[in-house]
């Protein structure tokens, strides 16, 4: 019905960059927040940063000044450019969206599959 790809993981040296990118596809009406969440081994899983419809942010302290996050509307993605990376961004990053689908008519949260990001000390 909906899906969530993420692409853009990998391993990095630390102070490098990355920019992960999701792509939401299927019965769409309509796409409300959008956002990146996190989750290291044996840690649950956090919120990194989120931007509504009108493109208001929200950022995780721990990477606020170093990770900014858009989206094209027009194109149903999100990206996360991450920016100064350091080890402790070690993690599995997750898309995440609540979607208005065409069949349902009401609003439900959807997760992409998740992409390794590595960085090395």
């Amino acid at each position: 019905q909906v899906q969530l790809v993420e692409s853009g993981g990998g391993l990095v040296q630390a102070g490098g960059s990355l920019r992960l990118s999701c792509a939401a596809s299927g019965s769409i009406l309509r796409i409300n927040a959008m956002g990146w969440y996190r989750q290291a081994p044996g840690k649950q899983r956090e919120l990194v940063a989120t931007i509504t419809v009108g493109s208001t942010t929200n950022y995780a302290d721990s990477v606020k000044g170093r990770f900014s996050i858009d989206r094209d509307n027009a194109k149903n993605t999100v990206h996360l450019q991450m920016n100064s990376l350091k080890p402790e961004d070690t993690a599995v990053y997750y898309c995440n969206a609540d979607i208005t689908t065409v069949i349902r008519l009401r609003k439900d949260d959807y997760w992409g599959q998740g992409t390794q990001v590595t960085v090395s000390s």
